[in-house]
């Protein structure tokens, strides 16, 4: 394997196995993980909230079991924020949706296999232009997949984001008539996508960024005071992990150009 490209922020974050288990509750309120019980899959969560992102991923492959979780989360992460090559990230984005429909497969009450399956496959959409990914049935995939994290997680936070933005998403490109009848994309259920992701989950940088995005999508430049203000908010924000440091980053980023 290619050594990936480093955490911008290395050593700013240091949990270890104790640590971790005292802030899971909140580390993980936007993905509702259970703590595992493997000492290895832990381990390989540790590296993951501290942005060790290539170790994370190789200690929770050979783990198994929940093990894949952490594995995906990180390559999933890695390849949305670091990883330059736009090929490697397609790669990347596609081994994750295999690794967790297989996951689906062996264990499909795990809500985030169902997550992660789709938010690869989301991002992959996003590489290849969102307009091929729906002809090549992608859509469909995507939404029931994440309708399916949020019937087996409510509580799943970032499953509401990534569906809002799939909502969002579909209405840009093929307009709110097509996105409706064919793929069941509605502006409406979007921003309440949204809106309950924050009441889930209120301190998310990336809940307020991809609504910020959805609300230019859906409602254009009308809504940009209000979009530019969640930025402001996302970008305040006090990062708790390397995964939050990462979306805090883009918000400033944004903010700045």
């Amino acid at each position: 394997m290619a050594k990936w490209t480093p955490f911008p922020h290395a050593g700013q974050y240091h949990y270890d196995a104790a640590q971790l288990k005292k802030h899971w509750a909140r580390l993980h309120t936007g993905d509702a993980e259970p703590l595992p019980k493997d000492a290895k899959v832990l381990q390989a969560w540790t590296h993951f909230h501290n942005g060790e992102f290539q170790e994370a991923a190789q200690l929770g492959l050979a783990a198994g079991g929940a093990g894949v979780t952490a594995a995906n989360k990180a390559t999933a992460i890695y390849a949305n924020y670091l990883e330059k090559k736009e090929k490697t990230r397609l790669e990347l984005f596609m081994q994750v949706a295999e690794q967790a429909q297989a996951q689906a497969q062996e264990d499909p009450d795990n809500a985030n296999a169902w997550y992660w399956n789709a938010y690869a496959l989301g991002r992959y959409s996003q590489g290849i232009s969102v307009a091929k990914a729906l002809a090549q049935g992608l859509g469909s995939k995507i939404r029931e997949s994440l309708e399916k994290a949020i019937a087996l997680a409510p509580a799943h936070a970032d499953a509401h984001i990534a569906l809002g933005a799939f909502h969002a998403e579909v209405i840009d490109k093929v307009g709110a008539l097509i996105g409706g009848m064919t793929y069941g994309a509605k502006k409406d259920k979007g921003l309440k996508l949204f809106q309950e992701a924050l009441r889930l989950n209120p301190d998310s940088a990336i809940a307020m960024i991809e609504y910020a995005n959805a609300l230019v999508m859906l409602e254009g430049d009308r809504k940009m005071r209000e979009a530019t203000a969640l930025y402001e908010k996302a970008a305040a924000s006090k990062p708790q992990d390397a995964m939050e440091q990462l979306d805090v980053d883009l918000a400033r980023a944004e903010l700045e150009e």
